[in-house]
């Protein structure tokens, strides 16, 4: 599950820097931006966004290296790591007791840009000055958000009375994929057909890419090649994640009318819930921020916010 985690954040990274259009062409030359999003992800200890970053930020949401991870766990990793990549700036949201809550995403989004604080590695290979010019002269009021809802969607299986509701997400514009599979098996899914499930599978043996060695990046093994994989949406299993990229408020704002026009209004049974205000009863929302560490590695301070975040607690939706 660690490496769809890797693809749903990457897409977001790509529609942030790139456009929700962008498209890779082998044959063209690509954008800094491009070349950049793709040092995030090496497999090397040093990149923000490396399995094994993913994989030791997991030891604090209590697996083991090695051990299986669920969706649920996978965004937490993801808002975490993203605490500690200062070129981004993206603000991970991850929604609790299957409600997003609106007024806490702008409490998050809306804070003043993070204090650059150099540090080198692969996401921050942009001279010290570019960064502070941008840090003092353009600020930041409203960091892309990348919105992850985690769901159980039944019990042993997912029951069939989410799933015109769930392929509802996938048309909205701001849907960036969702995180699931059967059991020990993960996919990213990008869409559907009918009944069944367009998905990717990025657990295959590629080739080892070196972008430091001075000649042209062979980026193709990041790129799928091959036809997407089908499957029958009721294979599904209900244990999910839903991922949105938000790149400004006004697209916030957009999503939030689009849930409330097509999967509340319209549905009698809602998958997850969308409120203006925090919950009295939850405790007070407090907008994620990085530990005073110098390390993205295993000494991760663990959150104190640990309520709804362990896959055994979530609420099965009543039917």
């Amino acid at each position: 599950m660690l490496r769809c985690g890797q693809m749903i954040l990457a897409q977001a990274l790509v529609c942030r820097h790139l456009g929700r259009d962008w498209r890779w062409d082998p044959e063209k030359h690509q954008p800094k931006e491009y070349h950049r999003i793709l040092s995030c992800f090496l497999d090397k200890k040093d990149s923000c966004y490396s399995i094994h970053q993913m994989a030791q930020m997991g030891v604090g949401e209590g697996k083991s290296v090695g051990e299986w991870y669920g969706p649920n766990t996978v965004a937490q990793v993801l808002k975490k790591l993203a605490l500690f990549d200062d070129w981004n700036t993206l603000a991970v949201y991850v929604s609790m007791d299957n409600t997003v809550v609106i007024e806490d995403i702008k409490k998050q989004c809306q804070q003043p840009r993070r204090e650059f604080r150099p540090r080198p590695g692969p996401c921050d290979r942009e001279e010290e000055s570019e960064a502070l010019h941008l840090h003092t002269q353009r600020p930041l009021d409203w960091r892309p958000l990348l919105l992850v809802i985690p769901l159980r969607m039944g019990i042993n299986s997912i029951n069939p009375v989410y799933i015109q509701a769930f392929k509802e997400c996938f048309k909205m514009p701001q849907s960036c994929g969702v995180l699931g599979g059967k059991p020990n098996l993960a996919f990213y899914f990008i869409g559907f057909i009918d009944d069944e499930l367009i998905y990717l599978d990025p657990h295959t043996t590629q080739q080892a890419v070196d972008s430091e060695s001075g000649s042209a990046v062979d980026d193709q093994s990041y790129h799928c090649q091959r036809t997407p994989h089908r499957m029958k949406i009721t294979s599904l299993d209900p244990s999910v994640a839903l991922g949105f990229f938000c790149k400004s408020e006004e697209d916030f704002d957009s999503w939030c009318d689009l849930v409330q026009q097509e999967l509340l209004k319209k549905r009698n049974l809602r998958m997850f819930e969308l409120v203006e205000k925090h919950p009295s009863h939850w405790p007070p929302f407090v907008p994620p921020t990085k530990p005073d560490v110098q390390t993205t590695g295993a000494e991760f301070i663990e959150s104190p916010d640990k309520l709804f975040e362990s896959e055994e607690e979530f609420e099965i939706l009543n039917v």
